[in-house]
């Protein structure tokens, strides 16, 4: 029983572990390491989803972009081949829609990730120019350091107003300098400063957004004669609404607009961003699961050497557990002694095991915590493990060391007095 372990049965037990400290230590080995290898496992799968969090971070989960791209098949009298271009009447096309909660119409300088000349007195630099509607503000969220981000009043107006990310204040502007009010050039045409934002992104999503410059969509388009094209559209779905019927609805507006036929599916390209969450969270889910059963089994083999060197010891020790039944010793004694001993090495090897790992983790997160932004190592977040993980892994650690000692501790309960003392 439990209540009968005093102080003599813990020095009787750390004796025990004593007797034969190569065989406690190798065993103890096995058992560290299988901790070890799941604690690890679990921190870094979970640095793999804290930085893919982070690199989303600002960015709406129910996204949908749509672009025009080349029709693969003839229809209503039209040739395969065919440049599909948006153009303003979609706009309100796309506003009727049922499932759109939120629509920006996007327009680029200069082509798609292609950076335009930007000015600002002596200083020049090569930055991205897009023109955005306000809704854009619902669909990637900023952080403003200073002023604000396009209104209506900027679309209505055409007004020549510039919101700037941080990389284009550091690169142009002094030290210091508030650019609210002040001017920039882009290609002859002088816009106002009239925000300032820092992006909650990181990796390279954050390094494009803070080199971007964010202008009004009506503005740009009549001061670079874009005619009446629209580059783009982002768009978010409403409540109830999921990714697939988002996408249906647009592409069958779409295509039914510009004579797309319903088979073409790659005249409109899109990034549905319900389906990349889906496939990201399920990865993340057998990454968790494959950690677990990794990790597991080789605790586990940890665990069975354990109660194989227990079985073992156990033998070596038959004169003494006969002894022990001979003065009145109860099989139920004999076989919690057993199993305490079982347990108290398995449990101590686990925390040895948990400090290493801990360690290890804690080591990957000075290293990773220096990355640069945009390289690979970029994409891990912080590799941590909470502490009902750790509880789970010890939880599972007794347990599996008790059900394993069961063997050992049967087969000592089970030796008669008389056998034991005739025993060499």
């Amino acid at each position: 029983m439990l209540g009968a372990f005093d102080r003599d049965n813990w020095y009787e037990i750390w004796a025990v572990l004593r007797a034969n400290k190569l065989r406690t230590a190798l065993t103890a080995f096995g058992v560290a390491w299988g901790i070890i290898m799941l604690i690890v496992m679990l921190g870094f799968g979970s640095a793999m989803q804290a930085g893919t969090q982070r690199n989303m971070k600002g960015r709406a989960t129910n996204l949908l972009f749509v672009w025009g791209q080349t029709t693969t098949e003839g229809y209503d009298g039209m040739k395969p081949g065919r440049q599909v271009r948006f153009r303003t009447a979609d706009i309100e096309r796309l506003k009727r829609l049922p499932a759109i909660e939120w629509l920006a119409p996007r327009l680029q300088l200069g082509g798609w990730q292609s950076p335009f000349t930007v000015a600002h007195g002596t200083k020049t630099g090569a930055f991205t120019v897009y023109g955005d509607y306000p809704d854009f503000r619902h669909i990637v969220s900023f952080d403003y350091q200073a002023g604000r981000f396009i209104d209506e009043g900027d679309i209505a107006e055409n007004r020549k107003v510039a919101v700037i990310g941080d990389k284009v204040l550091e690169e142009l502007f002094p030290p210091g300098a508030n650019p609210i009010g002040d001017y920039l050039k882009i290609s002859g045409v002088y816009f106002q400063v009239v925000g300032v934002f820092k992006t909650l992104r990181s990796g390279r999503d954050g390094e494009r957004d803070a080199s971007t410059i964010f202008v009004p969509f009506t503005t740009l388009k009549t001061s670079f004669k874009q005619g009446d094209n629209v580059g783009f559209f982002a768009m978010t779905a409403k409540p109830g609404t999921d990714g697939p019927e988002l996408e249906r609805q647009v592409r069958d507006a779409l295509s039914r607009a510009h004579s797309i036929a319903p088979t073409d599916k790659l005249a409109i390209g899109s990034f549905n961003a319900f389906v990349f969450f889906g496939k990201i969270q399920g990865v993340f889910f057998w990454l968790w699961a494959i950690s677990w059963i990794v990790g597991g089994m080789t605790l586990l083999a940890g665990v069975i050497g354990v109660s194989n060197i227990m079985l073992i010891t156990v033998k070596e020790r038959t004169k003494e557990f006969g002894v022990r039944k001979a003065l009145g010793a109860t099989p139920r004694s004999v076989v919690m002694m057993v199993l305490m001993e079982n347990i108290v090495l398995t449990l101590i090897a686990g925390l040895i095991g948990i400090g290493f790992a801990s360690g290890a983790l804690y080591w990957a997160d000075s290293v990773l915590s220096d990355v640069t932004p945009g390289s690979a190592a970029a994409a891990f977040g912080p590799p941590g493990v909470g502490l009902w993980t750790i509880l789970q892994a010890l939880a599972v650690l007794v347990g599996s060391a008790t059900i394993a000692g069961l063997i050992p501790a049967m087969h000592a309960a089970s030796i008669k007095p008389i056998e034991a003392l005739r025993a060499d």
